[in-house]
């Protein structure tokens, strides 16, 4: 019959349209999928004790040879900080960040945050006389930290990669409202690394993560069944852990085919670019 055949390949086009749609409704019982890292779908789980780990994401890269000490250090006076804390409501990242840090194996992680106070108050006690004999709390017991890990977070504004549009004209009657209402969400991150005897950034990576949600379903749709409204316009902290496991991963790596850079004439002795 005329016209059998676009007939066919719209209901197909409607049907994929259709099963995308409940794919993403169902994933966790909630109308948002899960943050994917670079790609992948997990973030970061589970616990680290020394070299060992209990659940640790299977996508976290993992070190047989520890490669070092190290402390993290956020710059807590940069704009992507004052953002996380109060537009939306997310704390330091350096705790996520030393367990997958430790879960990995590559480095020794020590304290230089704000347990460090606690540290030196134990030492003061020490020094005024006032602990038991045996307590081992003399000088020189601390580790220093080889390397220092510095993260940036790179925000993108909820919503940027709308695709409500192409599900909107495959559902046909339910366009008015899918169109619009399938959003991307993504985060970026960048991770540093520093040589603290030279100063020398040793390795820089970047890392993402993406997910999608569907942002414009009320009650109008769905009978109004609560909990699947809409998003606010703050990212998930799922995003950000997951954008930071990307930027670790791609730093080891990097790590691994490490080859130190060399100057003629030694580093900060004047470099070779002269100047006339």
């Amino acid at each position: 019959m005329p016209g059998t055949a676009p007939y066919r390949k719209a209901t197909s086009t409607q049907a994929l349209a259709a099963g995308v749609l409940a794919a993403l409704l169902a994933v966790g019982g909630c109308n948002a999928t899960t943050p994917t890292l670079g790609g992948g779908s997990n973030t970061a789980t589970g616990a680290a004790a020394g070299g060992t780990s209990a659940g640790a994401n299977p996508q976290l890269e993992h070190c047989d040879t520890t490669l070092g000490t190290m402390a993290v250090d956020e710059d807590r006076d940069a704009p992507w900080y004052y953002r996380l804390t109060t537009e939306y409501k997310l704390d330091s990242t350096v705790p996520v960040l030393r367990t997958l840090i430790q879960q990995s194996n590559c480095f020794v992680v020590v304290e230089r945050g704000a347990a460090l106070n606690n540290m030196m108050m134990e030492r003061d006690l020490a020094a005024s006389g006032e602990m038991r004999q045996g307590s081992k709390m003399g000088k020189g017991q601390m580790v220093a930290a080889d390397y220092t890990m510095s993260p940036t977070i790179n925000f993108s504004e909820k919503g940027t990669g709308a695709v409500g549009g192409l599900l909107g004209g495959a559902l046909g009657g339910v366009a008015g409202v899918v169109a619009g209402g399938l959003k991307a969400n993504e985060a970026s991150t960048t991770l540093l690394l520093i040589d603290n005897r030279s100063g020398v950034q040793v390795s820089a990576s970047q890392g993402s993560a993406k997910n999608y949600d569907i942002a414009g379903f009320g009650g109008g749709f769905f009978g109004g069944v609560a909990g699947l409204g809409g998003y606010t316009n703050t990212p998930e902290g799922k995003i950000i852990v997951t954008a930071f496991m990307d930027s670790y991963n791609n730093m080891v790596r990097a790590l691994r085919n490490y080859k130190a850079q060399s100057v003629e004439g030694g580093l900060g002795t004047g470099g070779a670019l002269q100047v006339n």
